[in-house]
């Protein structure tokens, strides 16, 4: 498949066949994802493959009871990660500055980066991914359970799988939203989302057999006019990143 056609063909998967992924497939998926661009050559990123089915469980009721994140082949937390950098730092006789805020922002922007890289790669083979932000629902037991170190923190969980559905493709923000021309220009943008608010509407529609009308807008509403993972901030600290 043409490589902006596989781009613009993204979906999240949430059911899966129960056929496997064999560790070579995996190992390249992951290998290209771990290839892309990664700020003064940090590589700020681990991940995680989670088989045991006891942990997956445990991680999907912790994500609100995604029960895709126990039937997907194959299921991976995607980590940032600066104790690697640190261990670096004393094997070259020096040490880290603990808290910085560039360093947490350089690891959490080279792990997005190196997901999104190995999901294209795994779109590319055929296979469906979803990402579960949710993780963050409740940090500190997952990353207990994955028995993380300091200043390391589980960014998001991937699914992985052979897809048995076929949803169709969600609508974006129209380029004359989201591309400017050499300034922040908003002028025409509440006439142009409102037309985008009208095409979300259908989708929702369509894809929910009438059940679900909702648009863009009402989506942001929902999701930033309240405390959004206000524990965040404290499990952060906790782990190393004082944001300093």
């Amino acid at each position: 498949m043409d490589v902006i056609d596989l781009l613009n063909a993204h979906r999240s998967i949430r059911k899966f066949t129960e056929a496997s992924i064999d560790d070579t497939m995996v190992e390249s998926i992951i290998g290209a994802g771990l290839s892309a661009a990664t700020s003064s050559n940090l590589q700020g990123t681990t991940v995680i493959r989670v088989r045991n089915p006891e942990t997956r469980t445990a991680i999907a009721t912790l994500a609100g009871g995604q029960a895709h994140v126990e039937t997907a082949a194959a299921f991976f937390v995607w980590c940032a990660d600066l104790h690697r950098s640190a261990l670096a730092c004393e094997m070259d006789g020096g040490e880290m500055s603990p808290g910085m805020t560039e360093h947490f922002m350089i690891a959490t922007i080279d792990c997005a980066l190196a997901t999104q890289t190995a999901v294209v790669a795994a779109e590319s083979l055929g296979l469906g991914i979803c990402y579960i932000g949710s993780i963050r629902n409740d940090p500190q037991p997952v990353a207990d359970l994955l028995e993380l170190p300091d200043q390391v923190y589980p960014v998001f969980g991937l699914c992985l799988g052979w897809p048995a559905q076929d949803p169709q493709t969600q609508p974006r923000l129209p380029l004359s939203v989201t591309l400017k021309e050499e300034v922040y220009d908003d002028s025409n943008d509440v006439a142009r989302i409102g037309d985008y608010d009208e095409r979300m509407r259908a989708y929702y529609l369509e894809r929910t057999g009438g059940k679900l009308d909702r648009t863009w807008t009402s989506d942001m509403s929902a999701l930033l006019g309240k405390e959004s993972r206000p524990h965040m901030r404290e499990f952060l600290a906790r782990r190393g990143f004082t944001m300093r």
